[in-house]
């Protein structure tokens, strides 16, 4: 006999990480204060924009290259394969302007809210794209999130 997992308790459990992740903490795994967009609304665009070191991104690069991430997710998500994915080009963006850096993380914060709502319109996680890449973008985004709480604590000294 398969044993099988409830969606409703696939959602949930799907939807905290999630949100402690990306917006707030609630005790699963991070510390307060520290998910992704908690970390990023007070990080200057000057901040944002200072390479770590010579062989690390710079957070503006780490945040365009989840938003990056979170986008072409969201297109295998709604099932269209993405046309021209171009993973190096995706760190290509290392230094903002503070309007530049304003717009980054507001499109970061719409492009999530597509993902959640394309996350949560799935009736049936049995299909390997949509299983895999729920777990891969909370993954993929702690791996940058850790990638960004360790830059700052350079940039800050």
């Amino acid at each position: 006999m398969e044993a099988s997992i409830p969606t409703s308790l696939w959602n949930t459990e799907l939807f905290a990480l999630l949100e402690e992740t990306f917006e707030k903490v609630s005790g699963i795994y991070l510390d307060r204060g520290t998910s992704l967009f908690e970390t990023l609304a007070d990080v200057s665009a000057a901040e944002a924009s200072r390479p770590i070191s010579a062989h690390c991104a710079s957070i503006a690069a780490q945040v365009y290259h989840v938003r990056y991430y979170l986008q072409i997710l969201a297109e295998y998500t709604r099932g269209n394969e993405p046309a021209g994915v171009d993973w190096p080009g995706s760190w290509q963006h290392g230094t903002v302007t503070p309007a530049e850096w304003e717009e980054l993380r507001a499109d970061l914060q719409r492009t999530y809210g597509e993902v959640r709502a394309l996350f949560a319109a799935i009736n049936d996680w049995g299909q390997e794209d949509t299983l895999g890449g729920a777990l891969a973008i909370v993954v993929h985004t702690a791996y940058h999130l850790g990638e960004i709480r360790q830059g700052l604590g350079v940039l800050r000294g």
